[in-house]
């Protein structure tokens, strides 16, 4: 009587695996990529990104699928019961640091900006070419300076100096020349990136939403498939 829904939880996760994986993998490529750059600015977490994040979130949900996809083929309760708890665990745990983030969101952004101007202390050491060519480029692409504003560097390079690439019209030196604001970008690296994500949110966005609706879909049918098995009488096999 079952044999449609299992048909139905077998191919339906080999099916969307893929897409998962590959959906998630190219939207970190396209994070690292495109912002790739504004990761390596912190100190305190050199290699956390959003890119990582995305990819580590769609392994989790692959890994997940295959044991959900591994129970129904063998009409296992015992597995479909772990694939149905393993995500509501994710489930709950998504919504848990989405709700986190919206109520401490000023203070995760004030956080970040003061890691951020720490990262500022490292431009000019050793071991840091990385961080510094991050600067560079980010400032000349985004036409911003600084954290905050160009004035950020001051502590940094000594009074009005700022980095050459925060020069509207770059030449050596021109960072030099930053008390005349009418020379050098006046807007923060952070508000322009922040900017470009909230016009970009849509793509994060949509694929957090695919995410959602198939991990409901997941629970629902394990369940429903659960619940077949159990009436029949089938034992929990090894």
């Amino acid at each position: 009587t079952y044999r449609p829904i299992i048909c139905i939880f077998t191919y339906l996760p080999i099916i969307y695996l893929p897409i998962i994986y590959l959906s998630t993998y190219l939207l970190g490529i396209w994070l690292s990529v495109s912002q790739g750059n504004f990761a390596t600015f912190s100190p305190t977490f050199p290699s956390l990104s959003a890119a990582n994040l995305v990819i580590a979130i769609g392994s989790i949900v692959m890994v997940t699928a295959f044991l959900g996809c591994l129970g129904a083929i063998k009409e296992n309760k015992c597995l479909l019961l772990s694939f149905f708890v393993v995500l509501l665990i994710i489930l709950l745990a998504e919504l848990i640091l989405l709700i986190l983030f919206f109520v401490y969101m000023d203070k995760v952004s004030e956080s970040a900006k003061q890691d951020l101007k720490e990262g500022l202390k490292l431009y000019n050491t050793e071991n840091n070419v990385g961080l510094k060519n991050a600067w560079n480029i980010i400032q000349a692409e985004m036409h911003c300076c600084g954290v905050t504003d160009y004035r950020d560097w001051y502590p940094v390079l000594g009074d009005n100096v700022v980095p050459d690439r925060c020069c509207m019209e770059n030449s050596q030196d021109c960072g030099r020349n930053s008390n005349n604001t009418n020379l050098v970008w006046k807007t923060g690296c952070y508000e322009k990136v922040m900017t470009w994500f909230e016009d970009n949110k849509h793509i994060p966005g949509a694929v957090g939403m695919c995410l959602l609706i198939i991990q409901i879909l997941g629970m629902a049918f394990s369940m429903t498939l659960f619940q077949q098995i159990h009436r029949t009488g089938k034992k929990y096999d090894a």
